[in-house]
């Protein structure tokens, strides 16, 4: 049964990994960052082994990411309003193959032991399973 996990979190996020901290994201340290990117290494290579790793990406910041909207005439329209600025988007998520929910919660709260600054926001994540066949009518 596949899942999707996803994390959240926001562009004053992405900005405290750069030396721009703020309330709720302080700055992280090269300390800081070499210990969460060690942290999803070996998360991943241990979900590769088992088997259930299917796919995952961490995702590049709101700020770099377009909206596109029908406008008139169905024609696309990139809108040139901020993305995710100033709420909590998706900034990472893995597709797993695992065995039922349980055993996809249990690497959820794996992922809640990832290291971050202290004074961090720690955003849950979220595990869905992925629809693979249509539903029933």
């Amino acid at each position: 049964m596949k899942f999707m996990l996803m994390l959240q979190g926001t562009q004053a996020d992405y900005d405290a990994m750069s030396g721009n901290g703020s309330p709720g994201s302080p700055v992280w340290t090269k300390e800081d960052l070499e210990g969460m990117f060690q942290f999803m290494q070996t998360l991943n290579e241990d979900l590769a082994a088992s088997g259930e790793l299917t796919e995952g990406h961490g995702l590049t910041e709101p700020s770099q990411a377009g909206l596109v909207y029908a406008g008139d005439g169905g024609r696309p329209v990139l809108s040139d309003d901020p993305y995710g600025v100033d709420r909590e988007v998706l900034v990472g998520f893995w597709v797993l193959d695992c065995k039922n929910f349980e055993r996809a919660t249990e690497i959820a709260a794996r992922i809640q032991g990832c290291p971050v600054p202290e004074g961090s926001t720690n955003y849950a994540v979220i595990v869905r399973p992925v629809q693979e066949e249509p539903p029933a009518s």
